[in-house]
């Protein structure tokens, strides 16, 4: 009974590795402190209190958890931090969170927590975490992420190109409606209702195409708009999946379980961490290697420029 309920809750190595949470969690109870001393504004405090409780938590229990329920702890990480900016900030106080409000804030000067929200964890924040938000945080992929397992991790080569092509119709459009109603944006009902429809899209979309090509990030892969921001500094990251060459047997599960279809042991035989701006930090490889081999290690890189991606061949 002691064994059965070991493994479905935590590990013989109870509530290991605090250091890791307790450093998010600092983190961002600093940005906290930061944007409360500067505006004394308590939103900000507990805004980014919470996210980092929420952070900690994941880490705290993909550590502990055994190795069939570590991804449970980025998953509840995931809908604690998703639900909590699509719900709270986004229908609730009406911040447009989407890359179009975004846009719109940047243009029109105003600093709102949009605004904040994709400078930190979509433009300089790659810097320390690469694409962590996407594994961690993207109230998008916390439902796609809850969608049976799918067995096609190879991307189809050109379909990546989507990405780019919605990023700049986003763009093209607030610069066309801002020229035409500049203020139409700032309308908090009109900013509801484009998050609302934006997210249901998206949801249709992305729950459509992990059914039709067998894959549920495919959506991450060829119509999100948001790396094309993130893969600029996220080649700089100082966070990055590492394999250990004295541990690894080759087996290649790590690469059978990526998400996003990166070869992960090509890396590890050029003696280079996982440089590709493809990479999630969901853990995924980490948390399946049967010899402990793989982990999340903190440095700075010499040759960033490496994509080895598995592609259909067919």
């Amino acid at each position: 009974m002691k064994n059965k309920l070991g493994r479905k809750l935590f590990s013989k190595q109870n509530l290991k590795d605090l250091k890791t949470p307790l450093l998010f969690l600092l983190f961002f109870l600093s940005l906290g402190i930061w944007r409360y001393l500067i505006t004394d504004k308590i939103f900000y405090l507990y805004n980014f209190t919470y996210i980092g409780v929420a952070l900690g938590i994941g880490i705290l229990l993909n550590s502990n958890l055994d190795k069939e329920n570590k991804q449970w702890g980025r998953k509840i990480t995931q809908l604690l931090i998703g639900i909590y900016m699509l719900g709270y900030l986004g229908l609730i106080r009406k911040d447009n969170m989407q890359l179009e409000g975004f846009f719109f804030y940047l243009l029109a000067g105003i600093f709102a927590a949009a605004t904040l929200h994709y400078f930190i964890a979509k433009i300089f924040g790659p810097l320390i975490f690469g694409r962590g938000w996407c594994g961690w945080a993207c109230w998008t992929a916390m439902v796609l992420d809850l969608l049976p397992e799918s067995n096609q991790k190879n991307r189809k080569q050109n379909f990546g190109k989507i990405r780019y092509i919605h990023f700049i119709l986003s763009l093209v459009i607030v610069i066309y409606i801002m020229i035409n109603n500049n203020n139409i944006f700032s309308n908090l009902n009109f900013a509801l209702y484009w998050l609302a429809f934006g997210n249901i899209t998206y949801y249709i979309i992305g729950i459509s195409l992990a059914y039709f090509l067998r894959d549920k990030r495919a959506f991450c892969k060829y119509v999100c708009p948001i790396p094309t921001l993130q893969k600029i500094l996220t080649r700089f990251s100082l966070l990055k999946i590492e394999v250990e060459s004295h541990k690894c047997i080759d087996c290649h599960i790590c690469e059978k379980h990526c998400p996003m279809g990166i070869k992960i042991i090509k890396y590890k035989k050029e003696g280079k961490r996982v440089l590709s701006t493809e990479c999630i930090l969901c853990q995924s490889c980490k948390d399946i290697c049967p010899t402990n081999a793989v982990d999340v290690t903190l440095g700075l890189d010499g040759q960033i420029n490496k994509e080895y991606i598995y592609y259909d061949q067919s």
